[in-house]
């Protein structure tokens, strides 16, 4: 509608600019439903990939039944060294023209924990590397105030004569014993 005639009756007037005001407002529904037919598919394969890639993370739960348990009491760990009356036999050279022998006698650590130690791991023994070595089985030992796995390995005596002595855990008293190995 162009512009009305300022003689016209002001009603005319009124009515006129309700009537393009409703004209634009349904243009503007008609265009709206119009570009939300368009974007119908591509608001269902968001939504799809939304509710998809929700269900592909599980909710974090923050529901306390309890609170936790007070910390774990630390072991009292006891270290002494004692020597064991088995001897070990080491060379002194002082002169090319004489050797003199003299015995050592190895130093054995003892720790004493009050943890039970933890059940033997099974491994795998790998092939041997040569005739002479030994299979050194793993153990438990107790470092950093903590059990802590020593892996098994192949190991070459220091002579022929020697046997090795595997480590140990026995009770003893409130706690358990720890004897190292060694060779013998």
């Amino acid at each position: 509608m162009v512009g009305l005639h300022p003689t016209a009756p002001e009603w005319i007037r009124v009515y006129s600019r309700e009537m393009k005001l409703k004209s634009i407002i349904q243009m503007s529904r008609s265009a709206s439903v119009r570009g939300l037919r368009q974007f119908t598919p591509v608001f269902a394969c968001f939504g799809a990939i939304g509710l998809l890639a929700g269900c592909a993370s599980r909710p974090e739960s923050h529901v306390l039944s309890a609170p936790p348990p007070p910390a774990p009491t630390r072991s009292v760990t006891t270290t002494t060294t004692t020597t064991t009356p088995d001897t070990v036999p080491a060379v002194v050279v002082g002169n090319p023209a004489r050797v003199i022998y003299a015995t050592a006698t190895p130093a054995v650590s003892t720790t004493i924990v009050t943890e039970t130690p933890p059940a033997l791991q099974q491994e795998v023994v790998l092939a041997q590397p040569s005739p002479n070595d030994v299979w050194i089985a793993g153990y438990w030992s107790w470092r950093n105030s903590r059990y802590e796995w020593m892996a098994g390995h192949w190991e070459l005596p220091p002579n022929s004569r020697s046997v090795w002595v595997a480590p140990t855990w026995q009770p003893q008293g409130n706690g358990y014993k720890f004897t190292e190995g060694y060779w013998n």
